[in-house]
C-alpha cells in the first residue's frame, strides 16, 4: 500500500474517485494547505490540484520533463479516469465523468519509478506548494499594491512544470527561487519559480502558475484579518489532529 491510497478510492484500473474528506485530509496533512476551498463543508469545495498531480506521479512515474495543466475545478465524488500510458513521451488528459478534460499531463525524458523516491518528491513539492498563502503571495501582493477579495478569496492553480538535470537524488527539497506577478485589471497572473535540490546540490527547476481573481487595492488591515483567519483555522485543525 502506498501513502496516497488513503486519499482516493480505485474503482478499477483507470478510474478513481476522491471524497471531500479525502481531499481535505490530503490538503491539511500532506500539503499543510489550509485554503478554505478544500474544507469539507465548503460550498465551493474542490479537490486539491496537488493531489491530482501526486496521483499522476504515482501512476506514470517521475520523468525528466513534466508539465501539468489544471483545466477544471473538480468537485468531490467526481469519477476521474487516468488512462494507461507507455513509452518515454506522452501528452494526454485525465478525463472526468462528464467527458471533460480536467488535467493535462505531458512528459518526456528519462523516467524513475521507485515509489520511495517519488514519495520524497511529492512530499517536498506539495509542502512547498501549500505555503503559497500567506507566506509567498502576501509579500508579492503588497509589492504590487493589490490583493484578492477577502470576502471571496480565489486563487486558481493553473499549471506547474518540473525539469530535472538528473533523477538520482538522496535528500530532495524544493525552494522558492523567484516570483512574478502581472496585474491585468482585476486579474493577476502569478508565476512562482523554484529550485529542486538534493542536499546542497541543485538538480532541477520548476514553476507554478496561479491566477488571482477579484483584485483590488492592497489594504493591510484586510490582509491581516485574512492571515489571522488562516492561521486560526490551521491552529484549530492541528489541535483536533493532536
Amino acid at each position: 500500500m502506498n501513502f496516497l491510497s488513503q486519499f482516493y478510492a480505485e474503482l478499477d484500473d483507470s478510474n478513481i474517485v476522491i471524497t471531500a474528506v479525502q481531499g481535505n485530509d490530503f490538503a491539511k496533512t500532506i500539503a499543510d494547505d489550509f485554503n478554505p476551498i478544500h474544507d469539507t463543508d465548503s460550498k465551493r469545495f474542490c479537490v486539491p490540484g496537488d493531489l491530482l498531480f501526486s496521483i499522476a506521479l504515482q501512476r506514470y512515474g517521475l520523468h525528466q520533463n513534466m508539465t501539468f495543466s489544471f483545466r477544471e475545478l473538480i468537485k468531490a465524488e467526481t469519477v476521474l479516469s487516468y488512462p494507461e500510458q507507455s513509452g518515454s513521451e506522452a501528452n494526454f488528459d485525465v478525463i472526468c465523468d462528464r467527458s471533460k478534460p480536467v488535467l493535462g499531463i505531458e512528459y518526456s525524458g528519462d523516467a524513475l519509478n521507485r515509489s520511495d523516491m517519488i514519495e520524497q518528491l511529492i512530499r517536498s513539492y506539495v509542502n512547498f506548494s501549500g505555503q503559497n498563502f500567506p507566506h509567498i503571495l502576501v509579500p508579492l501582493m503588497k509589492q504590487h499594491n493589490v490583493m484578492i477579495n477577502p470576502a471571496r478569496p480565489l486563487v486558481i492553480y493553473e499549471s506547474m512544470s518540473l525539469t530535472f538535470d538528473t533523477l538520482e537524488f538522496d535528500s530532495l527539497s524544493v525552494e522558492l527561487a523567484s516570483t512574478e506577478l502581472e496585474v491585468l485589471g482585476k486579474r493577476g497572473n502569478c508565476l512562482l519559480h523554484f529550485d529542486i535540490n538534493d542536499g546542497s546540490r541543485k538538480i532541477g527547476t520548476g514553476f507554478k502558475r496561479l491566477v488571482l481573481s477579484g483584485l483590488r487595492e492592497y489594504q493591510q488591515e484586510s490582509i491581516d484579518l485574512m492571515c489571522e483567519q488562516y492561521f486560526a483555522s490551521k491552529a484549530a485543525n492541528s489541535k483536533l489532529a493532536s
